[in-house]
């Protein structure tokens, strides 16, 4: 009997650490050093160099991120902030939550922002934009910017999926005004729990986002804004400073396994697979096909013992919390018609040859 694959197992990852976790945890355990300190500065220089932007600002997680990108723009109500239509939701609740209004803007056949859209949707009200690099594939950021930049309206870039991924040798999260990244445990560098990190070239930024996450005091006792405890714990800087040194090889393995299945599936009929995910403008967090029998193959591998995922099953627009708005055809397509095959660094190609399999296989018999 041929055995399972899940869709994600982060288990073996951390057993692999497992001695190197613990000897971190340990380390700290005998300072009584739970926030702030080496581990966090550790962090921001390795980010700051691996990203290549100036100032970077670990926080609490990706949700955090955003909603303080957007504080620290100082945009409220009465603004409006573009956002695609097909995102995970924290990208429109940030929105809601600092009292400004959402305009939702249908996708490309990616799943990215539909830049020419999004131009028609601009009003004298629209402060920001909020392009997300959806699935790990970068929104084409010159475009959006030649847009944006000309009309004085703020970036903020939703990394959260793509940390690793590079536009003509810029990093994700280096080219608009701010960029937010998340480090929950099933993105390609991912923490033992909730963890964050905020990227601005901009000096002025960095010094009111690091008060904003900080009770707004620069120093203890000293409150020169409102602000919220957005802090990283600890722990989750330094068990992503050990699991930064795996980062490169991860990548390079999840690439490998990237062309395996285009290999075997870009041409196969009734399948659609992800554009330029070998580029590195793509850090390949999600291998997404799409497909009309999404949910019959979903099942069906099911049956088979292979795990799969929907990222995402209703645009944002659709749902009640944001006013039940339909008019999204590209989004409304992609939300039926996307499935998330297996895709990470403890896959083996073996396994991934036997996804493959089954859906020709499937495929074979829906058209045979």
């Amino acid at each position: 009997m041929n055995r399972s694959i899940p869709f994600l197992e982060l288990a073996p990852m951390h057993a692999d650490l497992a001695d190197e976790l613990k000897a971190k945890f340990a380390k700290l355990l005998e300072k009584g050093l739970f926030s702030g300190g080496e581990e966090v500065e550790a962090l921001e220089v390795t980010m700051q160099e691996f990203l290549g932007i100036s100032h970077v600002i670990p926080c609490a997680n990706g949700t955090d991120a955003l909603e303080l990108a957007l504080r620290a723009l100082e945009i409220g109500p009465g603004d409006e902030v573009i956002v695609p239509a097909l995102t995970w939701v924290s990208t429109a609740e940030v929105v809601k939550m600092v009292g400004a209004e959402v305009v939702f803007c249908d996708v490309d056949t990616d799943g990215l922002i539909d830049i020419k859209q999004m131009e028609n949707l601009i009003s004298p009200s629209t402060k920001a934009v909020i392009p997300v690099h959806l699935y790990g594939k970068m929104v084409e950021m010159n475009q959006l910017l030649r847009i944006t930049r000309s009309m004085g309206i703020k970036v903020i870039e939703d990394a959260a999926q793509a940390f690793g991924a590079f536009q003509q040798g810029k990093s994700a999260g280096a080219l608009g005004e701010i960029g937010c990244f998340s480090f929950y445990p099933t993105k390609n560098l991912g923490a033992l729990g909730e963890a964050g990190l905020l990227s601005t070239q901009d000096p002025l930024l960095e010094e009111r986002l690091r008060l904003l996450l900080n009770h707004g005091q620069a120093q203890r006792d000293r409150h020169e804004i409102i602000g919220r405890n957005s802090r990283i714990d600890t722990l989750q800087a330094a068990f992503l400073n050990v699991k930064f040194s795996c980062f490169k090889a991860w990548q390079q393995k999840r690439k490998a396994l990237a062309k395996l299945y285009l290999d075997h599936l870009q041409h196969l009929k009734g399948v659609v697979v992800p554009s330029s995910i070998l580029q590195s403008a793509h850090n390949a967090h999600l291998f997404t096909i799409q497909t009309d029998e999404r949910d019959a193959l979903k099942a069906y591998l099911g049956e088979k013992g292979i795990g799969t995922a929907v990222h995402y099953p209703l645009p944002v627009p659709v749902m009640q919390a944001f006013g039940g708005e339909k008019d999204f055809p590209v989004a409304s397509k992609l939300s039926i018609s996307t499935l998330s095959l297996p895709l990470h660094p403890y896959l083996r190609e073996d396994e991934v040859r036997r996804v493959c399999e089954e859906i020709q296989l499937f495929f074979s018999a829906r058209l045979g």
